[in-house]
């Protein structure tokens, strides 16, 4: 992936957006010449914000029926809340709540390119067994040592996020802003390497907004995002409702949709290839306006 962009230099033009790019995960192929979007079925009880909590099957279902008509490529399952001061679920309950919804996702939805958001190899295992295609690790393999091997052994596609710290610590020790980027670049080179050296080639980069970090280190990071990536690696970001937004506006998270699809466009504008989201339908209606924007600039650029 490119570095910063040269002043005026447009973000259409992001080398990570090539028509030969792309994910394999058993028969279904995910293209990377243009960004996705990443819908969110969360399965705890406790989720930060309330729309992306499901009470049984059915809903869960239907839910997912709608993200997918709304242009979801990805949906990302997780059982585990990484909310602040949220209770730390253990493995087994982790599996309880999340394998037995998997599997009926994905027999609903056979070409649906399921992510599930998990930082233990176990569940990691049995989920890519169920049907997952995708691997979300908040921990970057820094929570569990055999995550890595577990994926270079699939070559399973894997979002590796930044983050500092243990579980029970993922939302202190606060990361300044003058320091963020080059954080953040040193451990996606770090761990990156350790997956390649092991034979895995299909990784996402999440820069970890909301995590580790001050207020003004995660809009540091989402103006800089393409500083913190590495050749060839697509980069994901998380914002959505997240209280770098309601900080900042003093709302609450039913109320941060406007302040996300913002964000959502200035990390389009700084290099994001996905983005993971609640709302689908608002989420797609970014990336529409930011294609046709970027193809309107085209003939200035040339």
């Amino acid at each position: 992936m490119s570095t910063a962009m040269h002043s005026g230099q447009i973000a259409g033009k992001n080398k990570s957006f090539s028509a030969d790019r792309k994910f394999i995960s058993g028969n279904k192929t995910l293209a990377l010449n243009h960004p996705h979007v990443m819908g969110i079925l969360n399965l705890t009880p406790d989720s930060f914000y309330s729309g992306s909590r499901f009470a049984n099957n059915i809903e869960l279902i239907e839910r997912t029926a709608i993200m997918i008509s709304e242009g979801a490529s990805v949906i990302d399952i997780g059982a585990v809340s990484t909310r602040p001061n949220a209770e730390i679920v253990t493995e087994s309950e982790e599996i309880d709540r999340l394998i037995a919804p998997l599997e009926i996702l994905c027999k609903n939805f056979p070409d649906t390119w399921f992510s599930v958001d998990t930082f233990r190899s176990k569940v990691a295992k049995m989920a890519i067994e169920t049907g997952a295609a995708l691997i979300n690790d908040i921990s970057g393999g820094t929570f569990d040592d055999e995550m890595f091997p577990l994926i270079a052994s699939r070559n399973t596609p894997y979002i590796l996020m930044h983050i500092s710290g243990n579980e029970e610590h993922m939302h202190q020790n606060k990361i300044k802003k003058e320091e963020v980027v080059a954080e953040v670049h040193r451990f996606f080179q770090r761990q990156s390497q350790k997956l390649i050296n092991l034979g895995a080639s299909q990784i996402i980069l999440d820069p970890g907004l909301g995590f580790n970090k001050s207020l003004e280190a995660n809009y540091r990071l989402l103006g800089q995002l393409q500083n913190t990536g590495l050749k060839d690696f697509p980069l994901l970001v998380g914002v959505s409702r997240k209280s770098m937004i309601n900080k900042v506006l003093n709302i609450n998270p039913p109320q941060s949709l406007n302040g996300t699809s913002v964000l959502h466009t200035l990390a389009l504008q700084n290099g994001a290839n996905f983005l993971r989201a609640h709302d689908v339908k608002e989420a797609m209606e970014c990336i529409k306006l930011w294609e046709f924007f970027q193809s309107a600039l085209i003939d200035e650029n040339v």
